[in-house]
Parts: C-alpha cells; sequence; structure tokens
C-alpha cells in the first residue's frame, strides 16, 4: 500500500512527542490508526499487504507499543529490565546484587531476562519488554543486532550497556577493556615464565575477544602462537577437564593455560592433579573473574578480579538520575580490572 505521509511532518511530530506514536505509523503506512492497532495485535484479520505496510512504518520510525493502562499518568512504568547471559554462573551475582539494590532504594522494580549468550534471545526479550515502556534497560556487553540498537537508540529510554567499554554506546556504558584484559594476562604469564601457553574459553563473544587478544600479545612478545580451544558457554568444571585434555593431546609440551572463567581453571587444576601435573611448576594456570572460591583453591588461583558491584551500582545511578531529569556528565565509565598473582602461576 503507499504512503500517502510527509516525512519531514512525522520527524517534526516526534520530535514534540520525543516518542513515535500509533498515528505516526498510520500516516507512513497510509492506513487508519485502528487498521494499525488491528495489524499489530490480530494480523490475521487484515490482509499481508496492509500488515507488511504497517509493519515497514513501524520499522522506519521506531515505534513501540505501549502496553501500559492508558490511565497512568506516566508514559513510562518503574520497572528496570536487566538482560543477562545466565544465573547459572556466579560471575555476574555481584553486578546483579548491586543493581537491585541501589534501584529498590530508588523506588525501581527490577525483572532479569536470560539471553543464554544468544544475540536472538535478547532480541525477543527486548521486543517483549520495550512495550512495557520500562525506566531502563541494562544489558551485558555492546555487540548487540543492528535492530536492537535501532529500537533502543529511538525508544527514548535509558540503556546501560555493562561488562565491557565502547566509544559508541547507546546510552551508557559501564565496564572495562575485555581486549585489555587478553593483552595484561599474556603478559603476566611471560612475565612469569611461561613460553608456551594455550588458551581455554568459553564460546561466548566477549571470551573469545579476550582470548584472541591474548594470543595475538604472545606473538608480539614472540612466543609460539597459543593454542585455543572453546568449550559451550556457560562453561563449568567439567569442561576445564575436557579441555585440558584436548589442548595436552594437541601440543603435550604446553606449559600454561589461561582460562575464560575461573570455574574452567578449577577444572583444569583437578585434570592436572588427576594425571600427576604439577601446578604451577609444569602448568600454569591463569582464571578470570576471582569467585569466592579462587583464593582458598589448591593451589590459590591467580585471577583477573573485576569490580561486578560497582558496575551494578553505577548503571542503577545513570537510571535513577535519567529517571529525575539528570542527564550523565559521561557516557562511558571504565570500572578497570585487576591482575591477581596466586599459587597457581
Amino acid at each position: 500500500m503507499a504512503s500517502s505521509s510527509n516525512p519531514r511532518a512525522d520527524r517534526r511530530r516526534r520530535k514534540r512527542t520525543g516518542l513515535a506514536t500509533l498515528d505516526d505509523v498510520a500516516a507512513l503506512a497510509g492506513v487508519s490508526a485502528i487498521t494499525v492497532s488491528r495489524a499489530l495485535n490480530t494480523p490475521e484479520i487484515v490482509s499481508p499487504k496492509t500488515v507488511a505496510a504497517v509493519k515497514s512504518a513501524v520499522a522506519r520510525v521506531g515505534y513501540v507499543p505501549n502496553l501500559l493502562a492508558g490511565g497512568l499518568a506516566s508514559s513510562r512504568s518503574n520497572l528496570v529490565v536487566a538482560i543477562v547471559p545466565t544465573v547459572g554462573s556466579p560471575m555476574f551475582a555481584g553486578t546483579i546484587d548491586a543493581l537491585e539494590e541501589t534501584l529498590r532504594q530508588a523506588g525501581f522494580k527490577m525483572m532479569i531476562g536470560l539471553s543464554g549468550y544468544s544475540l536472538d534471545r535478547e532480541d525477543e526479550l527486548l521486543h517483549a519488554v520495550l512495550s512495557r515502556r520500562p525506566a531502563g534497560v541494562v544489558l551485558t556487553g555492546t555487540l548487540h543486532s543492528a535492530d536492537v540498537r535501532e529500537r533502543l537508540l529511538v525508544s527514548k529510554i535509558p540503556v546501560v550497556e555493562t561488562w565491557d567499554l565502547t566509544t559508541t554506546p547507546i546510552g551508557l556504558v559501564v565496564g572495562f577493556s575485555t581486549e585489555m584484559v587478553g593483552v595484561d594476562v599474556a603478559r603476566h604469564l611471560y612475565q612469569r615464565g611461561y613460553r608456551r601457553p594455550a588458551v581455554l574459553t568459553g564460546d561466548d563473544r566477549r571470551a573469545v575477544m579476550r582470548a584472541r587478544a591474548l594470543v595475538a600479545e604472545a606473538v608480539v612478545l614472540g612466543l609460539p602462537e597459543p593454542l585455543l580451544h572453546t568449550e559451550p558457554a556457560p562453561t563449568v568444571m567439567g569442561s576445564g577437564r575436557i579441555g585440558l585434555g584436548e589442548l595436552l593431546r594437541r601440543d603435550p609440551k604446553i606449559d600454561a593455560i589461561a582460562c575464560s572463567s575461573d570455574t574452567l581453571a578449577l577444572g583444569v587444576v583437578i585434570e592436572a592433579q588427576s594425571r600427576g601435573i604439577e601446578v604451577p611448576h609444569r602448568l600454569g594456570v591463569m582464571g578470570f573473574g576471582d569467585l569466592n572460591f579462587a583464593s582458598v583453591a589448591n593451589p590459590p588461583l591467580s585471577t583477573v578480579a573485576i569490580d561486578g558491584p560497582a558496575i551494578g551500582r553505577h548503571a542503577a545511578r545513570f537510571i535513577v538520575d535519567w529517571a529525575a531529569g539528570q542527564k550523565p556528565r559521561e557516557r562511558v565509565i571504565d570500572v578497570g580490572y585487576t591482575i591477581i598473582p596466586r599459587g597457581s602461576t
């Protein structure tokens, strides 16, 4: 169906309200507002041609249906949505706890969605929750589909990306440089005298980015290119045992393994001990996350500490301040990280 709208007029309308409206979609699609509503809610009673025109208009203006009750005084709820890869790993627990506590003290409620390290699942979750007009959205990582990024930008909802850094955040980003972690772990192992390291990583994007940065830095340091083995995320101790066996099969001379999590690292240590491989003298082991068991493992795990609670608090304050009309002075917050040398290296 041909459009009968004036794109400039549409943009002026959105500029006044700050949000695309049902009328914007109707004007761009060349149909009535009630037809737009039917096409979105009961498409089976609308012609496929009209449904296609409405969906095209929705995508162009960034329209998000408002499912809040019409009698509410505000067009936004006090609900904050946090999307994390998993709650099965303790890696994100500190961030989640601090985020929820800070939001709760400010009168907000938090809902958690699990993406399972999948961009498609993240897309599905955001499609479901944006129509509720949440007060804010907290995402894990900075890698999102182009559709999600565009939808969030036009929604005018405050968005915080966490656990990574980018120079082009959707709203605010608070985290640390994933790639620099890999670089510094390679340097740590080199300084400890290891000359044939390997990498054992989960297959999620951020972990793989760290692993590749480590491999590249090892080559810069003049070492043979480290072997890299991936295991499905979220990783467990069994993945560490399997991973060590696979890496030793490929190269029995490896003398250190950098792992994408402390859980993997502990599995590597257990498997090494079962094979009579002495840690750290024959094999150095490096973790990531500084989980609560890292310092009491035998030997204690060398690892990378991340201030997860600080990430949660910064993310929550951004959303609370935005709701109060206070825009952030800075959009990129680097909480850094700390290499912690312990007995395993």
